[in-house]
């Protein structure tokens, strides 16, 4: 199981154990919110703001709780002011970490970062410690019932994707960065809107871990992803697929 999954699988593990709901939703409204003040407040003219209310939508937020989110993220003057801020470290064993977070108070978030890794057996490090072990990349994901792995295969390589994986959880299509936007308009004009479409760092290199290592790498992963501000965590280990099975039971 590739590195890159990893925070994929904490969340979805969290989810349909009806774990921190409202911590969840708080996360998701946030990326709601700053989608809206960056771009149109119209999901329909804003494809980042149509992916957050998708996932969204997909955890199951109403639509009301969704509007006026918009809403209060287009209104003037209301409303908190989040920046994306990247930060990078790494976990015990050498596993290099990256989080993703939305805030609107770097200090406090740099802070709690710095303890949690510190608390885990790792270290916060400076900008770029550890980005060029992984590459960036655009990624969309569609439920299995999209398409058949041919048909998606096919349109995602005519829209100019580098890649797609299809299994029965569902499609994963992955392109440049540079591509994201054009293949994300190719496959919802054709597939319609993606469960998730957004750029995310996979890794390039990977350190092996056995079931306990890959243990204390999980509950740091966890630990870093229930600080409010941090909206995706990525880090660069392999573990067997059956340990993994057994680490998210």
């Amino acid at each position: 199981m590739a590195g890159h999954s990893h925070a994929k699988n904490i969340m979805h593990r969290k989810a349909a154990q009806g774990a921190k709901k409202a911590q969840a939703f708080g996360k998701l409204i946030r990326e709601i919110s700053v989608s809206a003040k960056q771009g149109l407040p119209d999901p329909a003219m804003n494809p980042r703001l149509r992916a957050a209310v998708k996932a969204a939508l997909v955890a199951n937020m109403t639509r009301d709780t969704i509007d006026r989110a918009i809403k209060r993220a287009a209104t003037a003057g209301v409303g908190e002011d989040y920046v994306e801020v990247r930060y990078e470290g790494y976990g015990p064993y050498g596993v290099a970490v990256i989080v993703e977070a939305l805030t609107d108070n770097r200090n406090r978030t740099g802070g709690d970062l710095r303890s949690i890794f510190a608390k885990g057996g790792g270290a916060l490090g400076e900008t770029n410690s550890v980005a060029f072990q992984f590459e960036r990349k655009g990624v969309l994901r569609y439920p299995a019932a999209a398409a058949d792995a041919d048909t998606m295969l096919e349109a995602a390589i005519e829209a100019g994707a580098g890649d797609v994986e299809s299994g029965e959880d569902g499609h994963e299509v992955s392109c440049a960065v540079e591509d994201f936007a054009s293949v994300r308009d190719a496959l919802e004009a054709k597939f319609g809107t993606a469960e998730a479409a957004k750029l995310e760092w996979w890794p390039t290199a990977t350190v092996d871990l056995d079931e306990d290592r890959a243990r204390e790498v999980l509950k740091l992963l966890d630990a870093l992803d229930d600080q409010d501000d941090v909206q995706t965590v990525f880090a660069n280990f392999e573990v067997d697929a059956a340990a993994m099975e057994r680490l998210s039971a």
